[in-house]
C-alpha cells in the first residue's frame, strides 16, 4: 500500500501487485489517516479478487485494522511494529516488507505524469479520472 500527499490537500492511495503494477486506487482528503482509507482503496480495485496480503508501513500497524481485514476480506496485513509492549508479528512475515520498494516505484511512475503531480484539476472526480488514466497508461506500458 502506498500513500502520498500532493496538490490541494489530496491523498492518493494505491495498491500494487507483486510486480509493482496498480491494482486499486482511491483519492481522499489529506485529513484522513491511511488506516481509515484502506477499505475504500480495496473497494476501488480493478480486479474482482482481493489480494491475500497487504504490505504497509508502520502507520498500518493497528490491531483493529488487522482484525477487520481478516474478517471482512480475508487479507493478512503485514506491517512493521510500532513501539509496543507486545509484538503482533514475528520476523518471518516481515521479510515481505522488503518488497515495499515496488509501491514506491509505482508512485514514481505516477508522478511522471505532470497533470497528476501538479493537480491542475479542481474537482476530485476529474483528478481521480486523471490518476486512473495514468495507471492505465502504466499498465499498457508494462504488458
Amino acid at each position: 500500500m502506498g500513500k502520498t500527499k500532493r496538490g490541494k490537500g489530496t491523498k492518493v492511495m494505491a495498491i500494487a501487485d507483486r510486480s509493482g503494477l496498480p491494482v486499486a486506487v482511491c483519492i481522499e482528503s489529506a485529513g484522513w489517516h491511511e488506516v481509515r482509507l484502506v477499505e475504500d482503496t480495496l473497494e476501488g480495485g480493478f480486479l474482482a479478487d482481493a489480494p491475500q496480503r497487504l504490505i504497509g508501513d508502520k502507520a498500518y500497524d493497528s490491531d483493529g485494522l488487522d482484525e477487520h481485514l481478516q474478517e471482512k476480506w480475508g487479507i493478512e496485513m503485514i506491517a512493521p511494529n510500532r513501539k509496543r509492549r507486545s509484538k503482533t508479528q514475528d520476523g518471518r512475515p516481515l521479510r515481505r516488507y522488503r518488497r515495499r520498494w515496488r509501491i514506491e516505484r509505482l508512485f514514481a511512475w505516477l508522478y511522471n505524469f505532470r497533470r497528476v503531480a501538479i493537480r491542475y484539476e479542481y474537482h476530485a472526480e476529474n483528478f481521480l479520472g486523471m490518476v486512473q488514466l495514468a495507471f492505465a497508461m502504466i499498465l499498457l506500458r508494462h504488458l
